[in-house]
């Protein structure tokens, strides 16, 4: 970090300041002291990106249960900061007679263990392999006939103009369909992704009741959200 300040003769706060949104942007990866190549704009295995931004994650997954009560359904999306949710899950006893809706294999395995306290519940469809998830065809039928209390859905990017987004279309699909089988709507997103926008439309800023990210996230971020009408943002 102190070599790319002299380098450039700016600050170690601009430095930062820079290197982070370069890595909202996908061209660089940030690493102690600097920074690597980027991710790009490929979508990388579930595997791949479980690693990164865990404690971030693991944080998010507490806040997120925090409003779930005993006897609650909840859609649970596919993704990484989801699953994390899911194994959240798995440490708290005091939440029983949970039903979890999840179009995530990840996520439906790593709920095994809880059965006898959670009724988990597969969307069926199509496996897509990157992600592990189930996606059109066939998606849709479980979630056309099943009501949620919450959806807790994951993205690629959550943009105050562009809204929450996805890198892929499938998954897009499933989400939407989650969200309007839901109640409410809680979105969980690590701070990397904000500011960030992708190919699938999953929900504009101001249909989402609960925004949880992390408190790496720039003010400035929160207010543009605000503006466009998120509701509650909770920085974890």
């Amino acid at each position: 970090m102190s070599e790319l300040s002299d380098a450039f003769g700016v600050s170690g706060v601009t430095i930062r300041a820079d290197l982070e949104a370069l890595e909202r942007r996908g061209i660089v990866r940030r690493v102690r002291g600097g920074a690597t190549g980027g991710y790009g704009l490929r979508e990388r295995p579930f595997e791949e990106v479980r690693t990164h931004a865990a404690e971030q994650k693991a944080r998010i997954a507490k806040a997120a249960l925090r409003d779930v009560e005993p006897g609650m359904t909840l859609m649970l999306d596919v993704g990484t900061t989801t699953a994390a949710i899911g194994y959240e899950l798995l440490k708290r006893d005091d939440l029983h007679d949970l039903t979890v809706v999840t179009s995530g294999l990840t996520i439906a395995i790593a709920l095994e263990p809880a059965l006898d306290r959670i009724t988990v519940v597969l969307t069926g469809g199509t496996l897509r392999r990157l992600q592990h998830s189930l996606v059109p065809p066939l998606a849709e039928t479980v979630l056309d006939r099943v009501r949620a209390d919450v959806a807790f859905v994951g993205c690629n990017g959550v943009d105050g103009v562009a809204g929450v987004t996805n890198i892929n279309l499938p998954e897009t699909e499933v989400k939407r369909r989650m969200i309007a089988a839901s109640g409410r709507t809680v979105v969980v997103a690590d701070s990397s992704k904000l500011g960030v926008a992708h190919l699938g439309l999953v929900a504009q800023i101001g249909s989402i009741d609960t925004l949880i990210t992390d408190t790496d996230t720039r003010q400035e971020q929160l207010d543009e959200l605000r503006e466009n009408g998120c509701g509650r943002i909770v920085e974890a």
